[in-house]
C-alpha cells in the first residue's frame, strides 16, 4: 500500500507510474502509444505542474492551488466507478445513502493523497512505454524513476482507461502489478465482514485524516 500511495503522489504528477531517463541522458526509444497515452501524459504533465509550485503552507494561494489539483484528479479518475468495482458483491448490498457516503469518503481520500504532492518534495521522471488493448479497456503503460530513502527506485505503473461518451478517463491505477481496485477491494471486504460498513466508514475516514494531517 506504501508504493501504491508514493505512486499516486508521484504520478500525482499522474493516478498514479517506469522506465527512464536520467536528467541528462538520452530519452528511451518511442513506444507504441495513442489516445490513451495523451490523455494519461496531460493530466500527469497538469498536476505535477501544479504539485511543483510551493506556496506557503495554509495559504490562499495554497488552498486554491487544491482546488485546482482537485478538479485535475476527478477530470482524470473515474473514483466512483473505481470505488463501485472495488465494493464488488458489497456494491448491492448498500443503500442509495450509504452507496453516496462511500463514495464521498473514498473520493476525498484519494484526492487527498494528491493534494498531499504540495507539501512534497516530489522529484521523479515519468517514462511512457506503450498502451495494449485489454477488451473494451486501454491500458497504458508507464514506468517512474524516483529515490526513496536516498536510493534509486523505479516503479512500473499502469493506467486503465476506458472511453465514456466522448472523453477517455482512467479508473484503475497497477502499481508493480497491484491495482488499486484490486488492493481496496482486499481490504474492503474484510473491514465490511469484521466491522460492516460503520467500521468501512469510519476507517476510510481516519485515514483521510492522518493524509490531511487534520
Amino acid at each position: 500500500m506504501k508504493r501504491l500511495a508514493l505512486a499516486l503522489c508521484l504520478a500525482a504528477a499522474s493516478v498514479a507510474t517506469p522506465a527512464f531517463a536520467a536528467p541528462g541522458t538520452a530519452p528511451a526509444p518511442a513506444a507504441k502509444t495513442g489516445p490513451a497515452t495523451e490523455v494519461v501524459k496531460h493530466a500527469n504533465d497538469t498536476i505535477s505542474s501544479l504539485l511543483k509550485q510551493k506556496p506557503a503552507a495554509g495559504s490562499k494561494e495554497e488552498k486554491d492551488l487544491a482546488a485546482k489539483v482537485t478538479t485535475s484528479v476527478r477530470d482524470f479518475l473515474d473514483i466512483d466507478e473505481l470505488g463501485k468495482r472495488a465494493m464488488s458483491d458489497q456494491w448491492a448490498k448498500l443503500s442509495a445513502a450509504q452507496q453516496k457516503e462511500f463514495l464521498d469518503a473514498l473520493r476525498a481520500l484519494i484526492e487527498a493523497n494528491y493534494v498531499r504532492g504540495l507539501r512534497s518534495n516530489l522529484d521523479y521522471a515519468v517514462a511512457y512505454t506503450g498502451e495494449a488493448q485489454d477488451g473494451a479497456n486501454t491500458v497504458v503503460h508507464t514506468m517512474i524513476k524516483t529515490k526513496a530513502k536516498g536510493r534509486p527506485v523505479e516503479i512500473k505503473v499502469d493506467y486503465i482507461v476506458v472511453k465514456q461518451g466522448d472523453k477517455l478517463r482512467a479508473f484503475d491505477v497497477v502499481t508493480d502489478d497491484v491495482g488499486l481496485v484490486e488492493n481496496y477491494k482486499t481490504t474492503f471486504n474484510k473491514i465490511m465482514e469484521k466491522d460492516g460498513f460503520t467500521g468501512l466508514m469510519a476507517k476510510i475516514k481516519k485515514k483521510q485524516t492522518e493524509v490531511t494531517g487534520g
